[in-house]
């Protein structure tokens, strides 16, 4: 499989700082407003809940789910798009609208909201697909935000009935399946040399290798 170079890493980080930014002036402007967007959630199995499947990743409701989903959906999103950009263009909207698509087929009867069924969706598809194509540095990050949010893990149980782990499990879902699927989308990550890699292995060292034969 050819190398390339991989996405600038500025322009890698413009769109989730965009996204990010946007739901951060969502929420200042609901809590200013006094509005409340919890019912743009997905509902599932109510035709009235399917515009939420775009609607409730961009709804939080609090400042600190918000605050819990912001580290992450900028360090996934930035290695997503900088590592794999011709995946990323496909994979990050399937993710957004599939995850949300399972919740409103097979969740609980409430409301569902949050970018957590996203946050999983990149991060089990950086992860998978790294371990497929055997690529180090997205492994990596992938379990840096993985240790950094430990529970992460336990989001994708019922543990607690205030969290929608339907959407964390659809999410990851998603995210395992597109990485199967997109393994060979895109060029290997060019692997770093360094200079002494490329030495042969027989040269001898000119001053200690050949001094046993003095006299």
């Amino acid at each position: 499989m050819p190398t390339t170079p991989l996405l600038s890493l500025k322009i890698s980080a413009l769109l989730p700082l965009l996204f990010i930014g946007f739901l951060w002036l969502l929420k200042l402007i609901e809590t200013l407003t006094g509005l409340s967007l919890m019912e743009f959630g997905i509902y599932p199995g109510k035709v009235s809940g399917l515009p939420g499947i775009f609607l409730a990743p961009l709804i939080h409701g609090s400042f600190a789910h918000l605050v819990a989903n912001t580290l992450p959906l900028f360090i996934l999103g930035t290695s997503m798009i900088h590592t794999y950009p011709r995946s990323a263009i496909h994979a990050i909207p399937a993710i957004y609208l599939l995850s949300g698509l399972g919740v409103w087929i097979f969740a609980r009867p409430s409301y569902h909201i949050g970018a957590s069924g996203l946050v999983y969706g990149m991060m089990f598809f950086i992860f998978f697909i790294g371990v497929l194509r055997r690529d180090r540095l997205p492994i990596a990050l992938s379990m840096l935000v993985f240790f950094l949010y430990g529970g992460m893990i336990w989001g994708l149980l019922p543990y607690d009935p205030s969290i929608s782990f339907e959407y964390h499990f659809f999410g990851a879902m998603t995210g395992i399946v597109l990485a199967f699927i997109m393994k060979n989308r895109d060029p290997r990550i060019p692997e770093k040399k360094y200079e002494w890699e490329d030495e042969p292995d027989d040269v001898e060292d000119p001053i200690i290798g050949d001094e046993w034969r003095q006299p």
